[in-house]
């Protein structure tokens, strides 16, 4: 969360005229309901199980896409590149801190005690860049898009 990846994302597929997904805007979809409320009802087990229906859905349903993941989904569905490339839009946890506004973090059920999420942070760094294709420091959105394009000539190959 707050690393840019929907920004990069959305612009990245209008520059290769490809779609854009995001895993949490699918499932707040087929649910019909928000994320926040999934947790607060469910509680993140069962969000969890709702990630890897999606991703199942994804793998049978979805090419030549470019696809934002939730923070924890590479953490629980480990066979992510089973879907296709994997790209870790790397950003330092308090730059993520300065980039969220109080909505943001509001609406953010793993982010409500700042040490905790930064515990996860580091966790999760760990994981996502074990199981990333390329690691990009994002800093500049256009320079981070170019990089991913530069970085994967052919990147709707899949």
């Amino acid at each position: 969360m707050g690393s840019g990846k929907s920004t990069v994302g959305r612009i990245l597929a209008k520059e290769l005229d490809t779609y854009f997904l995001d895993t949490d805007v699918l499932i707040e979809s087929f649910e019909n309901r928000k994320i926040t409320e999934i947790f607060e009802k469910e509680g993140e087990e069962a969000f969890r199980k709702m990630e890897k229906r999606c991703f199942e859905w994804i793998k049978q349903n979805v090419q030549n896409t470019i696809i934002s993941v939730g923070g924890g989904f590479p953490v629980y569905i480990p066979e992510i590149k089973e879907a296709g490339r994997v790209i870790y839009l790397k950003v330092e946890f308090d730059e993520i801190v300065k980039r969220m506004n109080k909505d943001e973090i509001k609406k953010r059920p793993l982010f409500q005690d700042i040490q905790k999420a930064k515990e996860l942070f580091e966790k999760r760094d760990k994981i996502y860049s074990s199981l990333a294709d390329i690691v990009i420091e994002n800093r500049d959105v256009q320079t981070t898009v170019k990089m991913i394009k530069d970085g994967y000539a052919g990147f709707k190959q899949r």
